[in-house]
């Protein structure tokens, strides 16, 4: 550890709000850095995070990316740290308890399997969002977002991320899931729990009370897998529950359903989303000249300008990944069982792949190139529809709005998280035209 990075704290508020100047020194000074608050080796540079990547056989998915396995992943060399992890350990086992006597064990999601079994599970998954099905939802989703811009634009003002940003991708995906539409403030509340135990800032009554959350949602989902069962439907979530898998010889169990709806169904399809439209605003206000040059030629620039948000702000910030055997990444030691700390925004900020990384440039080619949404086997299954909605969002922007501004009441509050970056609440002023 270098004087410069002796400092690095990614649970500290201020650096949990900006994390950049913090992914600029390691990227330079460390870019293998064994953070002592959890143990984990965090990797920054672009190149090296594609080539971790690239190799799932050594650098495997086996600790997992879901709330209660990041947890377990942590080996804090830090004693602070190791007396909280020893509390936090002994609060997961009465997490555990829970599950096993209110719920059901969520089963290893999409994100924390390799190999055939994630191949295979991601092949039947894949068929929820085909090209053929995003299309599909193209219309609800323009029109979903010209009915959200009705209910706000005569006022002039709006908070963004409540209003907007949170809306569009969660309606959608539960559009797609064939849940009713009135049920999901209530699927929202539970994500927003879920969301809060992965990102490893909790208290431990806060980490019972999140785990409590995800086993009310549990009892909600398991009636309609019970439903579908008896009476398939034409949805998505009726394939995924009712629809074998040819290598397996059969349909996921109830755990293994769960452990996909709350981690790469509603949160997977949603949070990401939410965060990218929100933090797209707060660029478009900052640089009246890109939003100038996207009300000139949207067509020309959205679909760079959506490239563009996901690579700098990278709403999934890091995730994790475990050495399978001894190895070795810029003279550093990775011991087999250690983990590494994936941080894809340090990456996509990367100045040996991107000429001025912090700007947003419309005219930058290979804008797709970046790691926003994952990379190798485990690229996001949901990007096309991702991109779908951000373009419908922003396009509405455009082509509803004149002029935007921060309302006087803005504020830039983070919420606090180790995995994801997400706008608390985003307070705009408009002209509509």
């Amino acid at each position: 550890m270098t004087d410069a990075t002796i400092d690095i704290n990614f649970f500290d508020p201020e650096t949990n709000a900006c994390p950049y100047p913090a992914y600029d020194t390691l990227r330079e000074e460390a870019p293998v850095w064994r953070d002592p608050h959890t143990g984990m080796f965090v990797i920054t540079r672009y190149e090296d995070l594609k080539a971790v990547l690239s190799n799932p056989e050594l650098f495997t998915n086996q600790v997992g990316s879901a709330a209660g396995m990041t947890e377990k992943a942590m080996k804090p060399t830090d004693p602070e740290e190791i007396r909280k992890q020893e509390e936090a350990a002994e609060q997961e086992r009465q997490i555990q308890k829970l599950y096993e006597e209110k719920g059901w064990v969520p089963a290893r999601n999409l994100d924390a399997l390799d190999g055939e079994k994630h191949t295979e599970l991601r092949r039947m998954m894949s068929q929820a969002f085909r090209p053929g099905r995003v299309k599909q939802l193209d219309p609800y989703v323009e029109g979903l977002a010209n009915d959200l811009f009705d209910s706000f634009i005569g006022d002039g003002r709006c908070e963004w991320v409540s209003a907007f940003a949170v809306p569009l991708p969660l309606y959608t995906i539960g559009k797609q899931m064939g849940v009713p539409p009135e049920d999901m403030p209530r699927i929202k509340a539970w994500t927003d729990a879920w969301v809060q135990r992965l990102g490893l800032m909790q208290t431990m009554e806060e980490r019972l009370w999140s785990a409590e959350k995800e086993i009310e949602a549990q009892h909600y989902f398991q009636a309609i897998f019970e439903r579908l069962r008896e009476q398939p439907e034409d949805t998505v979530l009726s394939d995924i529950v009712n629809k074998p898998i040819p290598e397996w010889g059969r349909t996921l169990t109830d755990e293994e359903l769960h452990g996909e709806m709350m981690a790469d169904i509603f949160v997977g399809g949603s949070e990401t989303t939410t965060n990218a439209l929100s933090a797209g605003v707060v660029m478009l206000v900052q640089k009246p000249e890109v939003w100038k040059a996207l009300q000139a030629d949207p067509e020309k620039y959205l679909p760079v300008f959506i490239e563009e948000v996901v690579r700098l702000e990278t709403p999934v910030q890091g995730l994790l990944r475990e050495v399978a055997e001894d190895t070795e990444l810029h003279g550093v030691h990775l011991p087999a069982g250690s983990v590494l700390n994936m941080r894809f925004a340090a990456g996509n900020r990367d100045p040996r792949e991107y000429g001025c990384p912090a700007d947003v440039d419309l005219e930058r080619e290979g804008a797709k190139g970046h790691l926003g949404y994952g990379f190798g086997a485990h690229f996001c299954l949901g990007a096309a529809l991702a991109r779908r909605e951000l373009y419908w969002g922003f396009k509405g922007l455009v082509d509803r709005v004149e002029s935007i501004r921060f309302a006087d009441d803005h504020t830039f509050e983070y919420h606090p998280n180790y995995f994801l970056r997400a706008l608390k609440e985003l307070h705009i002023e408009f002209t509509p035209r």
